[in-house]
């Protein structure tokens, strides 16, 4: 089988040859490369060079950035803009909407060490912000760019597949790029109104992405908001995300679409709750040493129906790292297979900047040999 035949053999509850192996390498490959990644761009071209990485050392792709596959406009008399300049030595993002109740902006900042863009201010104090923020994004209408997707799943080819993102929740835009976890903590607390209103508008105009992506070419859509336990607890997840995902999951699944939840925080409680809302896959599990269960403890919570896809810590890809902790960990990993088949070889979020370039190949070897069913 190939690496795109045995991911959506996962999807489709058979059993491949072997444990199908895929990596995130962009944030590697662009720190290896010293490629500045852009956020202020769709990336209507596939990244040919990263995906040529993936082709020449043998290892599956799955994930392009948002803004391939589908356009957003803007209606209800919103205006808006991103800009990228550099100032004072910075290299600065703006996105800026202006609409009709007044005008809201944030920033992000490039930082070389981390090799990403640091949010360092929340831009939303109050509910005139949040009425403006709700405004703009309840406008958004959205256009299908299949084309554009479809060069990328050309040259990706048998080496994988190509997930599309829906990007942030109406509760993920606030926890992570407009207000941050303890504005939003308190936000819930003062004004508890404002923000179920603001999540409603919002979400129901993702639903109309949702849609959409139905009708998409693509076979895997994956929902983006970084879920962690420790920020949205189960009691936390069904007030505010869980009605979201189980509409999105829905519709998609009518669809004959599969849905993969990025999960790639706090896994106590998070892997049960979010395959509850009938999603196929948690991408980017993360088990310990950096997370809060171990690969049996994962499987154990997520049940044998739910699709494992992570496995190897960040942390683990780097060279202070004894190799023989590294190889543990796909074996514990790769150990779940005995369980279900409803697993995937892959790191636990990302392979980072600075990684031991030859840990991708001792993981893929590994994988090869010892993920076999």
């Amino acid at each position: 089988m190939t690496l795109r035949e045995r991911i959506l053999a996962v999807y489709r509850k058979q059993t491949p040859d072997i444990v199908p192996f895929m990596l995130d390498l962009s944030h590697f490959y662009y720190h290896k490369n010293k490629i500045p990644w852009d956020l202020s761009k769709s990336y209507t071209e596939p990244e040919y060079g990263l995906i040529d990485y993936h082709k020449k050392n043998g290892i599956g792709f799955y994930l392009n950035p948002i803004g391939c596959g589908y356009s957003v406009k803007y209606n209800g008399n919103v205006i808006a803009e991103t800009k990228k300049e550099t100032r004072n030595n910075e290299t600065i993002i703006t996105w800026r909407y202006e609409t009709p109740l007044g005008a809201i902006s944030r920033k992000r900042i490039w930082e070389e060490n981390s090799y990403s863009w640091g949010i360092k201010e929340w831009p939303i104090e109050n509910g005139k912000d949040l009425r403006i923020l709700a405004y703009a994004l309840s406008n958004r209408t959205f256009e299908p760019k299949w084309d554009d997707y479809q060069k990328w799943v050309d040259y990706v080819g048998e080496q994988g597949v190509v997930y599309m993102p829906i990007g942030y929740s109406g509760i993920g835009y606030l926890l992570c790029l407009w207000m941050g976890i303890e504005k939003t903590m308190y936000a819930i607390a003062d004004m508890p109104g404002t923000i179920e209103e603001f999540v409603e508008k919002v979400n129901e105009s993702n639903l109309r992405l949702i849609d959409l992506l139905a009708e998409s070419p693509a076979e895997i859509i994956i929902g983006g908001d970084n879920i962690s336990a420790d920020i949205q607890p189960p009691h936390f997840f069904e007030k505010w995300s869980k009605k979201f995902y189980t509409e999105a999951a829905k519709r998609l699944h009518k669809k004959g679409k599969f849905f993969a939840i990025h999960v790639d925080g706090r896994l106590k409680g998070a892997l049960k709750m979010t395959s509850e809302t009938g999603a196929d896959c948690a991408d980017a599990v993360t088990p310990a040493p950096m997370g809060d269960l171990t690969p049996h403890e994962c499987r154990k919570e997520a049940g044998n129906d739910y699709i494992l896809s992570g496995g190897v810590p960040p942390d683990l890809w780097l060279s202070d790292v004894d190799v023989s902790i590294f190889k543990k960990a796909v074996m514990d990993w790769l150990a779940l297979k005995k369980f279900s088949q409803r697993l995937i070889a892959n790191a636990g979020d990302q392979v980072p900047p600075f990684a031991d370039e030859d840990r991708i190949s001792i993981m893929r070897d590994l994988v090869e040999k010892y993920g076999k069913y």
